[in-house]
């Protein structure tokens, strides 16, 4: 008989020894957030697919984006391939379920756009068929997986694959991906409104050199930090 307890022990163990691995993304998530901001901001969009899981994980983060995740602010363009019923179940009818999403890219992609794929496993035929797409129409291609290698990861412009073989474990570091990258994109926001506002103003993206052009300037902070038993500083008004 199984002790009590054991499976969520040995759930939080998995869980636990991904986040160790997981904690190095942070300059990805940042520089995806900020990528994001400015295209967004300029008018591109954000295409998402995955299946079963991947693909509600996918309508999760369309939904922080056209609504918002904290703080009210302008809807962002983001569309969940699979939660066009009509059309997935078309596309599976009269050219097969491989190019359900492949066939969606070529309608809505544009270059500029990003299509982020969600995969646990990272072998999907359909999300690599829809990578495929989106580098023929100019799309930037994102994938998030679980552990790489994997053909998905190969067939993208960048990956954060999850180094956990646990699927339960990547479904939910997914999840927290997509919250961070939406909290990155709406901490970029407002200056990549600006320098759509001023486009001779270029602000640089965390993470990658600096671009020419005239930067924006730098926050000006005010008042005294004070750290408190080594943690993060606090700022006071002067």
């Amino acid at each position: 008989m199984m002790p009590t307890g054991s499976l969520l022990d040995t759930h939080l163990t998995n869980l636990a020894a991904a986040l160790v691995p997981y904690r190095r993304c942070e300059r990805q998530l940042a520089r995806w957030g900020a990528d994001l901001a400015h295209r967004l901001a300029a008018g591109g969009r954000l295409l998402v697919a995955g299946n079963g899981g991947s693909a509600a994980e996918a309508q999760h983060l369309t939904a922080e984006l056209v609504g918002k995740l904290h703080d009210d602010r302008q809807p962002l363009s983001a569309i969940a391939l699979h939660a066009e019923t009509s059309a997935l179940t078309a596309i599976a009818n009269d050219y097969g379920y491989t190019d359900v999403y492949a066939r969606q890219v070529r309608a809505h992609g544009r270059p500029g756009d990003i299509l982020l794929l969600l995969s646990t496993s990272g072998t999907s035929p359909n999300l690599v068929a829809a990578a495929q797409a989106a580098r023929d129409v100019g799309v930037t291609t994102w994938a998030l997986t679980g552990a790489a290698p994997n053909p998905l990861a190969d067939a993208c412009d960048d990956v954060l694959a999850v180094a956990s073989p646990d699927t339960q474990v990547v479904q939910e570091l997914h999840l927290v991906t997509s919250h961070l990258l939406c909290e990155y994109l709406e901490q970029e926001l407002p200056a990549a409104q600006g320098a759509v506002a001023d486009p001779a103003v270029v602000h640089p993206v965390p993470g990658e050199p600096a671009p020419a052009g005239r930067l924006s300037p730098a926050p000006v902070r005010t008042g005294v930090e004070v750290v408190l038993d080594g943690g993060p500083g606090q700022q006071v008004d002067a």
